[in-house]
């Protein structure tokens, strides 16, 4: 894999090998001014707007008279502005935004396998999720306004029963920074850390994917239901007869056990399944198909002209010879694999590479198209 040796204002002017030498997984960053002069991007009422939609993932977090309260969203009614002590929160929002989508791409040194989404935190004077810890990568990215954070590295990471939030029972913070537009925070998973609005702020988080290895063994396990292929079915000729009926015997627990030991942990199947697996849209993740379609034939044309884009909500990925997208993967050659993760690195192809496709890449470009997964650029 090739290093990326370029400094990044992003990263405090280190470069992305620095980085994760340094700081990835291992401490926190504290990064001044990493967008200079950033300007949030969006307003309140537009993130009001989104949080009402119910195909927007969103929660309001209130602390009202020492009380912790959430609602998940679609949130109808926004506490008064003059209100203290309460956050919303709007996940995913570079799904439904291309100027989000734009802001999540610059942290593309780190892989698209691991990157996650970008979450907007908006809240009133002392507003905030309580002390919490995540179970991955941040970046805190203050957006408008300050945000004071108390960060911890604390073992202790014990929450207070019976609260709709996972508040830490004991934080005792370590360091203190008010961060201003354009600072950034990086904290690594399980790093205890206190968010708290000095009036009005706004703050994006680039969370990162994280799966629980009970997650994907589940998921495994599953995938492998689906596809394993255990021809024959139990035989015992040499059975004798019962002295005890009721037990279970040991032949038949060893001969179903040699069956069942021929299914094999393979890479080929691990990587289908990662490739799937990763790229599976999220259950509140619906595509929008165009209305009027272009015929297949209409579609080449105008991609041909103009290119074509991926939809903010899809997810591409690829291993070798496999292409995986939204959650489906196929085995393609070499030529096709070329233009295909062309596409998934920069989610856009021009016209002139769109020349280059074969007629099966075409095909398949045209079905993304109808499903919403891939759009026309505009002219």
């Amino acid at each position: 894999m090739k290093k990326n040796t370029t400094a990044l204002t992003l990263l405090g002017g280190i470069t992305p090998e620095e980085f994760f030498a340094t700081y990835w997984q291992k401490k926190p960053l504290l990064i001044r001014q990493a967008i200079p002069n950033f300007k949030a991007l969006f307003s309140p009422e537009e993130l009001f707007e989104m949080a009402g939609r119910d195909d927007v993932e969103s929660r309001l977090i209130c602390f009202f008279n020492q009380h912790w309260e959430m609602k998940n969203g679609p949130i109808e009614k926004i506490p008064v502005r003059e209100k203290k002590d309460w956050t919303l929160l709007i996940q995913g929002v570079n799904l439904h935004q291309a100027k989000a989508d734009e802001l999540l791409r610059q942290f593309r040194f780190a892989p698209d396998a691991r990157l996650d989404d970008l979450m907007i935190s908006y809240a009133r004077e002392g507003g905030g999720v309580g002390p919490h810890f995540d179970s991955y990568d941040v970046f805190l990215l203050q957006a408008h306004g300050q945000r004071r954070w108390q960060i911890s590295a604390q073992k202790d990471l014990s929450l207070i029963e019976g609260m709709p939030l996972k508040i830490l029972r004991n934080f005792k913070p370590e360091q203190e920074y008010i961060l201003e537009p354009g600072d950034m925070l990086y904290l690594p998973p399980h790093y205890a850390h206190d968010g708290v609005a000095l009036g009005e702020c706004m703050t994006y988080s680039i969370g990162f994917k994280s799966p629980s290895f009970q997650e994907l063994g589940e998921g495994f396990l599953q995938f492998m239901a689906d596809t394993i292929d255990l021809p024959g079915r139990y035989a015992d000729p040499e059975l004798e007869a019962s002295k005890n009926p009721a037990e279970l015997g040991t032949a038949m627990i060893e001969k179903i056990c040699a069956e069942l030991e021929k299914i094999k942990l393979g890479k080929e199947d691990m990587t289908i399944f990662l490739g799937e697996y990763l790229t599976e849209p999220k259950a509140s993740v619906f595509f929008d198909s165009p209305e009027k379609p272009f015929s297949p034939q209409k579609f080449t044309t105008a991609a041909l002209k103009h290119g074509v884009k991926l939809a903010l909500k899809t997810q591409m990925l690829y291993q070798a010879k496999h292409v995986f997208i939204n959650g489906e993967s196929f085995s393609v050659g070499k030529s096709d694999k070329q233009i295909l993760s062309l596409l998934a690195n920069q989610r856009f192809l021009s016209s002139e590479e769109i020349a280059k496709a074969s007629d099966d890449v075409l095909e398949a470009f045209c079905i993304w198209y109808e499903d919403g997964w891939l759009q026309l650029s505009k002219k």
